[in-house]
């Protein structure tokens, strides 16, 4: 049975996470749907995985690595740099006064290859600026990117908007000293996904669950506290714009940072 659930991909602070996940278990225990919470240690592994019932992922690996899921929606998030379900990447840097043309030749930091908002975003606008970097530091998380460039191991990165506005509410102190200078156009933000087993009356039943989650009243203070707003379907055509930044970049001979 398709019983794991998890929402790895915002857990800043990781009581507001556990609460959704528990709010979400709880949400479909009404509609019979008995979903276990977890907290994965192999991202690619987990969203692979024949039992998931729901999980969050990134555009990139959806369009690279995960042919075979299914999508179940996005949410909405309540952060600077959201227009309804997109979402975008702030530059940011330690010189407010800087420009993404100022970083040519310098190092950049990304949290990995397979990221859309800190490494295919960054990759787009710096090739169609011309710019190169004369490093790449894979620091494993945007958090991690942050301390990079705080302790001058490197010198821009690019920082997903909605992980910005957690950090700027539950850990503000690992954004100081550092400023945004810049930003990348809107994609689609984060895609819910379930397994490719999962049967069209259940992934109908997530759906329902996933409205009923951010229209209660019940379930209003744990949205607020993750920063969601609203939720809406998507499909997988909906992520093949991320897949056209990579090609955008290759076709300005940038295919890595």
């Amino acid at each position: 049975m398709n019983d794991l659930l998890a929402l790895p991909m915002y857990a800043i602070h990781p009581p507001a996470t556990q609460a959704l996940m528990q709010a979400m278990v709880a949400l479909l225990a009404q509609h019979g749907i008995a979903a276990q919470p977890i907290w994965p240690d192999d991202l690619l592994a987990h969203w692979q995985d024949d039992r998931l019932l729901l999980s969050q992922t990134c555009g990139y690996p959806l369009v690279s690595q995960l042919p075979a899921v299914q999508l179940v929606g996005a949410f909405h998030y309540r952060a600077p740099g959201c227009i309804g379900r997109d979402y975008r990447s702030w530059l940011v840097a330690r010189d407010k006064q800087a420009t993404l043309a100022d970083f040519n030749g310098q190092r950049a930091v990304a949290n990995s290859l397979d990221s859309h908002s800190g490494y295919n975003a960054l990759r787009r606008v710096a090739a169609l600026q011309g710019v190169t970097f004369s490093a790449l530091l894979l620091s494993g998380g945007h958090r991690q990117s942050l301390a990079a460039l705080r302790a001058s191991q490197a010198d821009i990165a690019a920082i997903d908007c909605v992980s910005w506005a957690l950090l700027m509410r539950y850990a503000p102190e690992e954004l100081r000293g550092l400023h945004i200078i810049g930003e990348t156009p809107a994609a689609p933000g984060l895609p819910l996904i379930t397994a490719a087993s999962t049967s069209e009356t259940r992934l109908a039943t997530l759906r329902t669950g996933l409205h009923q989650l951010v229209s209660k009243s019940t379930f209003r203070a744990v949205c607020d506290d993750n920063l969601i707003g609203g939720f809406s379907p998507v499909q997988r055509d909906d992520y093949q714009g991320v897949l056209a930044w990579e090609q955008q970049a290759a076709a300005l001979g940038v295919t890595r940072l």
